[in-house]
């Protein structure tokens, strides 16, 4: 059984994907062991207490230094026993030091076509905002592994969702998470625990 430590920052539609996978079989052999948030008013640690899940808050806010609050969250991840870190929608800038502890058994999901619409500042609204603007006819997520760069690691799943007329930024946002990143996220997640996905 893999147990995946999920990090969100915040309403947690992600994490609510990856719940709903496990408990209707859609994921097997892993199970979401911790949930993480930067933010204490995240209603993703709400989801977690509902599915009786241990969640944890590690606020920057709390700590003296950033250093200090990279350590904190290192041996919050270490206490879950993660053998899989997901990322989803984590607003936090990863370390080197828990990507290096965590190297290939760590995923993000972003939601555009890597290469496009990504990297520093690339986040949340943003991304749909930039792709209405460029004008692109078919956006959609990506999941990647996580490295030293931002967006920048091997890509395991992409998903193309349709850009139509007259979207504003949040329908396509909705579009882009209800038609690929709560289908993506669970499904890489499945891929890994059953050993169908290596780096």
């Amino acid at each position: 059984m893999l147990n995946v430590t999920v990090l969100v920052s915040g309403g947690g539609t992600n994490l609510q994907a990856v719940l709903d996978a496990v408990d209707s079989g859609k994921i097997q052999n892993a199970r979401v062991a911790a949930v993480i948030s930067n933010n204490p008013g995240a209603y993703a640690l709400e989801r977690a207490k509902k599915h009786q899940i241990p969640a944890y808050c590690v606020s920057p806010k709390a700590y003296g230094t950033r250093e200090a609050f990279h350590k904190a969250l290192l041996d919050t991840l270490r206490d879950t026993e993660a053998d899989l870190v997901v990322l989803a929608g984590c607003l936090v800038v990863i370390p080197d030091s828990i990507i290096r502890e965590y190297r290939g058994r760590m995923i993000n999901i972003h939601p555009s076509l890597i290469p496009s619409f990504c990297g520093t500042g690339y986040y949340g609204l943003k991304v749909h905002e930039e792709a209405l603007k460029r004008g692109v006819k078919v956006t959609g997520a990506t999941v990647h592994y996580v490295d030293e760069g931002t967006d920048t690691g091997p890509i395991l799943l992409q998903k193309a969702v349709e850009v139509k007329p007259g979207d504003t930024p949040e329908i396509l946002q909705r579009r882009v998470m209800e038609e690929a990143e709560w289908v993506l996220l669970p499904q890489a997640i499945h891929m890994i625990a059953n050993g169908r996905i290596t780096e």
